[in-house]
Parts: C-alpha cells; sequence; structure tokens
C-alpha cells in the first residue's frame, strides 16, 4: 500500500485529491495538511511513502518544505497551477520526484504516483519546454537585493540604510529595476519579478 500525505490549503481540492487517492486500491491518504507547517508534521508522524504538495501555502510554501525534506525518505511531488521556470528549478534541486499540473487528468497522477514508486521521476511537458527556453533574470545582485527589499515593503531610506548606499544610489537602482523589468511602478516590478520565478 503506498502511503500519501497531501498538502494543499484550498480545502475542498484537498478534500477531492483525497477522495480519488483512496479509491485507488494500492493508496492510503495517511495525512492531510492546509499549510507548509503541518505538511512537516504530518511527514514526521506518519512517514508516508509520497508526499502531494501544492507550491503556494501559508505559513512555508512547497519549495521550502521539499527543500527541508531533500534528504527523508518521503518522495515529493509538486502539484501546483503555476508552470514558471524559478520554481521548476527550485524544486529540481530539492530533488523532488514529480513536478505536475493541476489541470492534468486525475487517473494521470495516480500513475504518476506508481511511476515514482518505481524510482522514476515525472515532470509535465510544459515544464521541459519553459526551462529550455526560460528568460534569463536581467538584474544584478545589487539590483536584486534592492527588490526583495522592496518586496520586504522597505521604503528608499530603509534600503539606503541597509546596504549603505545613499538615498539617490537606490533611487538609480530603482529606476534600472523599473526599466529592465519594463514595469511602471514598484509594484508591477515586484509582480513580474515574481511572476518569471526570479525571487529565491
Amino acid at each position: 500500500m503506498i502511503r500519501i500525505v497531501i498538502a494543499e490549503d484550498q480545502r475542498m481540492l484537498l478534500g477531492a485529491l483525497g477522495s480519488l487517492l483512496d479509491l485507488e486500491d494500492d493508496m492510503e491518504v495517511v495525512g492531510k495538511a492546509q499549510d507548509g507547517v503541518e505538511a512537516l508534521e504530518m511527514v514526521k508522524l506518519h512517514q508516508p511513502d509520497i508526499c502531494i504538495m501544492d507550491i503556494e501555502m501559508p505559513l512555508k510554501s512547497g519549495l521550502d518544505v521539499a527543500e527541508e525534506l531533500k534528504n527523508e525518505a518521503c518522495k515529493i511531488i509538486i502539484l501546483t497551477t503555476f508552470a514558471r521556470a524559478g520554481y521548476f528549478e527550485r524544486a529540481r534541486d530539492a530533488n523532488v520526484s514529480g513536478y505536475l499540473l493541476k489541470d492534468s487528468p486525475s487517473e494521470e497522477l495516480a500513475n504518476s504516483i506508481r511511476i515514482i514508486m518505481e524510482g522514476r521521476k515525472i515532470y509535465a511537458p510544459e515544464l521541459i519546454d519553459i526551462a529550455f527556453n526560460k528568460e534569463q533574470n536581467p538584474l544584478s545582485d545589487r539590483e536584486e537585493q534592492v527588490i526583495h527589499l522592496i518586496a520586504e515593503g522597505k521604503n528608499t531610506e530603509e534600503i539606503a540604510n541597509q546596504l549603505f548606499l545613499t538615498k539617490g544610489t537606490v533611487r538609480n537602482y530603482v529606476s534600472v529595476i523599473l526599466d529592465k523589468l519594463e514595469a511602471s511602478n514598484r509594484i508591477e516590478a515586484i509582480s513580474r519579478f515574481k511572476e518569471k520565478g526570479w525571487f529565491k
């Protein structure tokens, strides 16, 4: 019997996934979590064979959890709506066994679980295309530091103090960031940077 933990913050989807997999003769859902911290607890408590996780969850993301479980016996399957190169790269670095999209047919998930239990890896075909054709992050290391601080809600003065720069230099960096990301303001820049999967 393949023992499974599911982590998904949308309660209806969590219930539906659990019911679908429980219908399989060789599978048993032993735990359901609604956030990343609960997912870690469930894996430690139940020692499942497989943990299926969404990426964007409260407290800890699915990728955070995958990184923490990298050396555990439990195999990780990321099940998400996001076919983003940055997410996929992080998932591969965390050695996940599968990265599937939520619009895949349900029987495909059960078959993927069986294949992964045989020691193979499964990635959605769309992700392979994205990985090969992905855009490079155009920001320099310093510009990345600045956009991370902007995303944390820090203003020009706070960024200047933290990075030991003048306010004028920070404004220049922000201007270059907006230009490189083709964004008209800071919020749009953060959104675009996140969409591309460049936030590490």
